[in-house]
């Protein structure tokens, strides 16, 4: 047949030396091995395995001689046992070829697919011999061991070890299905992945629908784990560790374990997880303690960061770490844009005027915070350094600065730190409360049952827009009042002034308008952020399916402009703080930024690995970050189009983002239900919040940047402390006379809430899709309401 010869190629040396004459006295299977290990490099394995080989007894070795010399493997016998690899056109979650028996002839019947001689040219080196050997307890028992290992290391240790398992569970899962034990695979997915699915549940539930090595071979995922290098990143004496057990097998083991991880069962599953970690594993070792470093750090590092770390064009040297990359880039100018001083003079003039009509003595101190102090270390932009914009500032400009000021005369303070060390029952708890935590306004959605992909609320909150899968956009009035457009039959010529304009308002209307004109979904909605709290806004943008991004003027009722360019849906929209220009993310993995005036983009953001779900002016319109299936959120320049900082540490997808109103931090969030403080100077993690138990769609920072509220799938709103110091509560001390209780622990092991978790608002059955806080620190939450049968 076609495909036997390239199998016999692929591993001349084993098939061969079988073929042609038996093992005799030196070429037993240990020999080969030894062979093999030695010819990839792999010195210590090889060290160990020679030590093992000469410390056995003569008999043994003679028996071990005789029973490894294994028979000549037919070409037959081969395509038998490959035949496993062919899918049924039909059913594509089963095999076309049922009985081992019939394999030949039915396979000279379908004319050798080329699926089964693809599968048989990409045989490694290892030989036939090897793939029909193997055995798929091995990898069950080489996971159940290192688990344990792991579980049984000391609590200095775990932090830093933890993040190997999953690299490891997934190749060997990916190892079972391409190698056409599916059965042994899902018995494997369902023991192990449970310890997992906390940070990786995406990844997880993606891995469960790869079930035949067809699915392996053509996905994307699967592909990037067997050709990069996953990095781990561990100190060195932890790294010293590992190395110990992988090769000896001690250390680690559980309490009661007796003689440990000994035995042929446990050498064959240390040497399983010793082939990942040879060939698909690249470890950072640090010559920093695990003490010196914090538990949530180890992660920062890991990964396939190979492909995902921008590089230089021209240089010669490949960076692999985000923070050597990040300072390689400089500093950013990350403070408050500079305002114009014709607009601050104006706006002054204006504060003036009215102290004096409202007889106002404390109206004076207003004046300050227009001319707001620097932060040191924050580097403020000039003028020249913003996005081009209109050179004259008009009325809303002036009255927008102006309710700028009286929001932050008016603002609640909230001040998260009056709950530090105080005892939730004790008197003053109310009190401290009342002066930590926001108010909540929740808006819930009904009667959606196809979906509500996206809400949003305008910066004067008199409006809020929900965008349905039905491909349409309604809006509601907030303060009651009606929504009126244009009507259609009046005279261009007939507009003079304001008066006549309002002439030709539709005499009717409603609170709630729809809005027809995309033909997909609507996921992102964003209002222009023009007249600030001023005013009503005067456009709405709009993300779709359908691949367009659309303006509505919110003056006609209609859509003005569709601006095409994505090849792909567009998962998110935002204007930027200017109000000039807006950014779009979408699944054809580059972000765009346009302007109102022009159908094609200005710039194109791209370097992502995967879709860019999300995107986030920072508040001087200097920088863009994005957010992506790629488990990474970039900060791209927005005029150069280049990339200034990575942020790696995130397990699973970004969802959404959220910059800091006094610019200096970036939240993240996304599948693997970790919030993460990025500190945007340096590039570095400040902390990870965890306690959502599903899905974040939404952050939001108070005017102070004090704190952060989030919603997400698990039908809770929740407060965070951005200043506090974080990280998962001390365990308590469950010894009860001598001995462990678990009643005690049990709370403490399932709990994954850091101590910066201020407080939780849960919902009856309502997803929060979107949290706002206004300019005076209200706090607005919307959602749809799900149905028992939704869920």
């Amino acid at each position: 047949m076609s495909g036997t010869p390239v199998a016999s190629t692929q591993s001349p040396d084993p098939a061969s030396a079988a073929t042609q004459e038996p093992p005799q006295n030196g070429l037993g299977i240990d020999q080969l091995v030894l062979q093999y290990l030695r010819s990839r490099g792999h010195t210590a394995a090889e060290k160990a395995l020679q030590e093992s080989v000469e410390s056995g007894s003569p008999d043994d070795k003679g028996k071990s001689s005789e029973s490894t010399a294994s028979p000549a493997i037919s070409s037959e016998e081969l395509i038998r046992k490959l035949a496993v690899f062919a899918q049924k056109p039909s059913r594509p979650g089963e095999n076309i070829l049922k009985e081992t028996a019939n394999v030949l002839q039915e396979l000279a019947a379908m004319g050798n697919p080329s699926s089964i001689q693809n599968l048989i040219a990409s045989i490694g080196t290892l030989g036939a011999e090897d793939i029909l050997s193997l055995d798929p307890t091995d990898k069950t028992e080489g996971f159940r061991e290192l688990e344990a290992w792991v579980d049984g290391s000391l609590d200095m240790y775990r932090p830093e070890f933890r993040p190997i398992l999953f690299p490891i569970f997934v190749h060997f899962y990916l190892d079972l299905i391409q190698f056409g034990f599916k059965e042994a695979a899902l018995k494997f997915y369902t023991v192990f992945s449970p310890s997992l699915s906390a940070s990786h549940s995406s990844t997880l539930h993606h891995l469960s629908t790869l079930l035949l090595p067809a699915h392996v071979q053509n996905d994307e995922l699967a592909q990037r784990f067997r050709n990069e290098k996953y990095a781990v990143r561990m100190s060195r004496s932890g790294f010293g560790l590992l190395v110990g057990w992988l090769t000896e097998g001690v250390g680690g083991e559980a309490l009661g374990a007796g003689e440990g991880f000994s035995g042929e069962k446990g050498k064959r599953g240390r040497a399983a997880v010793m082939r990942v970690v040879n060939n698909h594993l690249r470890f950072d070792v640090t010559p920093s303690s695990s003490t010196a470093v914090s538990p949530y750090a180890w992660e920062e590092s890991t990964g396939l960061l190979s492909s995902i770390i921008p590089q230089t064009s021209g240089s010669s040297t490949i960076v692999t770490s985000a923070l050597t990359f990040n300072s390689s880039k400089g500093e950013l100018k990350l403070g408050q844009p500079p305002l114009p001083e014709e607009l601050r003079t104006e706006t002054e003039r204006v504060l003036r005027e009215q102290a004096m009509v409202d007889r106002d003595p404390a109206a004076h101190y207003d004046l300050q915070f227009l001319r707001p102090p620097a932060v040191a270390g924050v580097t403020a932009p000039s003028i020249s350094d913003l996005p081009p914009h209109p050179p004259a500032f008009k009325t809303i400009d002036v009255n927008r600065e102006v309710e700028k000021i009286r929001d932050a005369r008016k603002r609640i303070r909230l001040e998260p730190s009056a709950l530090h060390g105080l005892d939730a029952n004790s008197p003053q708890a109310a009190a401290a409360r009342s002066r930590a935590l926001p108010s909540i306004c929740c808006y819930t959605v009904h009667d959606a049952p196809e979906g509500v992909p996206s809400c949003t609320f305008s910066p004067d909150t008199s409006l809020m827009a929900a965008g349905f899968s039905e491909s349409y956009i309604r809006l509601w009035s907030l303060k009651g009042e009606k929504l009126r457009g244009m009507r259609s039959d009046f005279q261009s010529n007939a507009v003079r002034d304001a008066t006549s304009l309002k002439k030709i308002r539709e005499r009717g209307g409603t609170t709630t308008r729809k809005l027809i004109g995309h033909s997909g979904p609507v996921y992102s909605l964003s209002f222009d952020p023009l007249s600030g709290s001023a005013a009503p806004p005067k456009y709405l943008l709009s993300a779709s399916a359908d691949a367009t991004t659309r303006l509505w003027s919110l003056d006609t009722m209609t859509n003005v402009v569709a601006y095409r360019g994505h090849q792909n849906p567009v998962w998110d929209v935002q204007w930027s703080p200017m109000g000039i220009y807006f950014a779009t993310a979408s699944r054809d993995r580059t972000a765009r930024l346009w302007s109102t005036d022009r159908t094609s983009a200005l710039r194109i953001y791209a370097g992502h690995l995967s879709d860019v779900d999300c995107v986030r002016f920072h508040p001087n319109s200097l920088y863009l970050a994005t957010g992506s299936s790629d488990w990474t959120a970039r900060l791209w320049d927005v005029q150069r189009g280049s990339c200034v900082r990575v942020f790696v540490g995130h397990q699973g997808i970004v969802s959404t983002l959220a910059f800091s109103p006094d610019g200096r931090y970036l939240a993240s969030a996304g599948e693997d239900l970790a919030i993460n403080i990025w500190d945007i100077g340096s590039g570095r993690r400040i902390k990870k919040m965890t306690g959502h138990t599903a899905s974040i769609y939404s952050l939001a920072f108070s005017a102070e940047s004090t704190m952060l509220v989030s919603g997400g799938a698990d039908w809770t709103v929740r407060c965070w402390d951005v200043k506090g110091a974080g990280g998962l509560p001390a365990k308590r001390d469950g010894m009860v006379n001598g001995f462990g209780s678990e009643s005690a622990n049990a709370k403490d092991e399932e709990s994954s809430e850091t101590t910066d978790l201020m407080a939780t608002f849960p919902t009856k059955r309502t997803p929060i899709i979107d949290v706002h806080f206004t300019p005076r620190n209200l706090c607005l939450v919307v959602g749809p309401h799900l149905s028992p049968e939704q869920r």
